[in-house]
């Protein structure tokens, strides 16, 4: 059984900071890649940042340069550094985990509402 646990959501203004963490328990052999997707009402879900290594990474082009992922494999943890927060961003942000032989698995999600 695998559980993804989310923190670091939250209510913050127009230019401000939050910090996203996720963790991956259970009986895990190895993660292959983790990463974040966000989801406002009526929209489709979309990719935010992903990272299988610390040199093979994807954002999205709305948050490049103002966000950042990263992973502690060692506690098997992704982190999603999130600096110069638009109204926009607003939205229930899911961590994600693709475990190998296991498959995906999803957080519960995390709000973050940017205010202007």
């Amino acid at each position: 059984q695998v559980q993804l646990v989310e923190s670091g959501g939250g209510l913050v203004q127009a230019g401000g900071s939050l910090r996203l963490s996720c963790a991956a328990s259970g009986s895990i052999f190895s993660i292959h890649s983790m990463g974040w997707y966000r989801q406002v009402p009526g929209k489709q879900r979309e990719l935010v940042a992903t990272m299988v290594s610390a040199s093979i990474t994807n954002y999205a082009d709305s948050v490049k340069g103002r966000f950042t992922i990263s992973r502690d494999n060692a506690k098997n943890t992704v982190y999603l550094q999130m600096n110069g927060l638009k109204p926009e961003d607003t939205a229930v942000y899911y961590c994600t985990s693709y475990i190998t032989t296991m498959g995906r698995y999803w957080g519960q999600g995390t709000q973050v509402t940017v205010s202007s």
